[in-house]
């Protein structure tokens, strides 16, 4: 039976299965983006992953049909009906695993593997320490909110301007998103027990997956910078 009941006020025995499922989700989701990229990498043609950053018109369109549609996905993932919450993740996985096909196909070729892999695992390394620091900090996230709309309106603004009119956003836009993808991670793990119903673990392991996939789109960024 799935329930309505608000994790923070739910019975410790509920919470902790909340947060077992969440997580669990979160690492799956993880898993199947890697499976699902490695799959795209193999059939989609180069040509057409070039052609995705070849024109900034191109890549700004791209950018807004994700944007769209994740709200579609997210809006499933807390469906009443369990089908509908795993196919809106697993949407997600898929929007997710097509607009970083640039760039794990540049970095690849030019940055090699094991820098992919070395973003990869300082991304799971900061959000597993950012997870800890919400659990264990009795502070009041709350403030991150308001930081995080204005910032995310800011950096939206900033890329968007930059596919308009060519400019590089450069390595300081790269650590500033890291730091904003942070911040989110902090403050949507704070404010879970506030925000989901025992029932919508996997809407909340897509939103905690996307704000990973943010902050490893940036850290990789950085790295492969480092590398020109």
């Amino acid at each position: 039976m799935m329930t309505d009941v608000l994790v923070a006020h739910a019975r410790d025995v509920e919470k902790e299965e909340f947060y077992k499922k969440t997580y669990l989700h979160v690492a799956l989701s993880i898993l199947a983006f890697i499976g699902v990229e490695a799959v795209l990498l193999k059939i989609v043609p180069d040509q057409i992953i070039y052609a995705m950053f070849a024109q900034r018109y191109i890549w700004l369109l791209i950018i807004g049909v994700f944007w769209l549609a994740s709200v579609l996905a997210t809006k499933w993932s807390l469906s009443l009906s369990r089908s509908t919450q795993y196919l809106g993740l697993g949407f997600y996985v898929l929007l997710e695993a097509i607009i970083f096909l640039p760039l794990i196909k540049i970095a690849t070729l030019y940055a090699g593997p094991q820098v992919i892999f070395q973003a990869a695992m300082l991304t799971i390394a900061m959000f597993a320490g950012i997870s800890m620091v919400a659990f264990t900090s009795k502070r009041d996230f709350s403030f991150l909110r308001n930081i995080i709309i204005i910032g995310g309106f800011i950096s939206l603004g900033l890329i968007v301007g930059g596919m308009l009119f060519g400019f590089n956003l450069g390595l300081w836009f790269s650590v500033g998103m890291v730091i904003l993808a942070s911040a989110t991670i902090l403050y949507q793990t704070s404010k879970l027990k506030d925000s989901y119903a025992t029932s919508q673990y996997v809407g909340a392991s897509l939103q905690l997956f996307a704000s990973i996939m943010l902050l490893f789109w940036y850290i990789l960024s950085i790295f492969m910078s480092r590398r020109n």
